[in-house]
C-alpha cells in the first residue's frame, strides 16, 4: 500500500466568521499544496475540511498519515468518539445531535477506503508544514473579502 502522508490546519476569523483551511499532501518526491474557504463558517467545520480535502484527491486506496493541530478531529478518531456517535445514530454520549455530522459522515467514509493514522502536532510551534498548512489557511481567508 502506498503511503501518503497530509498535514492540514483550518483557522477562522472569528468562530463563527470568514474561514480558511488548508492541506500539504506528500506522496513519493511529489508535495502538492490546496486550500479553500468559506464566508461564514467555524474554526471546527474548517478543519475538518481540510482533511476531506486532502483525501478527496487520492485516487486509490493508501496509508495515510495525517498530521494535524486539531485536538478536535485527532480526539475524534485517536478516542474513538466517531466509532460511538456512528453506532449511536449520530448523537453524543448526552444524547445531543452530533455537530458537523455530514462531514464527519463523509470522512469516516474515507477511513473505510484508506489505511489511516492520525496524528496530534503542536499547533503555531516549529513544524514548518504545519505552519504552511496555517499559512495557506489564512491567505484563502484573505482571498474571500
Amino acid at each position: 500500500m502506498e503511503e501518503v502522508i497530509i498535514y492540514t490546519d483550518g483557522a477562522c476569523s472569528g468562530n463563527p466568521g470568514p474561514g480558511g483551511w488548508g492541506s500539504i499532501l506528500m506522496y513519493k518526491n511529489e508535495k502538492k499544496e490546496i486550500s479553500g474557504g468559506n464566508k461564514d463558517t467555524t474554526n471546527n467545520i474548517m478543519e475538518i475540511t481540510a482533511v476531506i480535502e486532502a483525501l478527496k484527491l487520492l485516487k486509490f486506496p493508501c496509508s495515510v498519515k495525517i498530521y494535524s493541530d486539531s485536538s478536535y478531529v485527532v480526539n475524534c478518531f485517536k478516542q474513538g468518539w466517531i466509532y460511538n456517535w456512528k453506532k449511536n445514530g449520530w448523537k453524543t454520549a448526552s444524547k445531543e445531535p452530533v455537530k458537523n455530522k455530514e462531514l464527519w459522515e463523509e470522512l469516516y467514509h474515507f477511513t473505510t477506503i484508506h489505511k489511516i493514522e492520525f496524528i496530534k502536532v503542536k499547533g503555531h510551534s516549529d513544524n514548518i508544514y504545519n505552519n504552511r498548512c496555517d499559512e495557506l489557511a489564512r491567505n484563502a481567508i484573505k482571498q474571500l473579502s
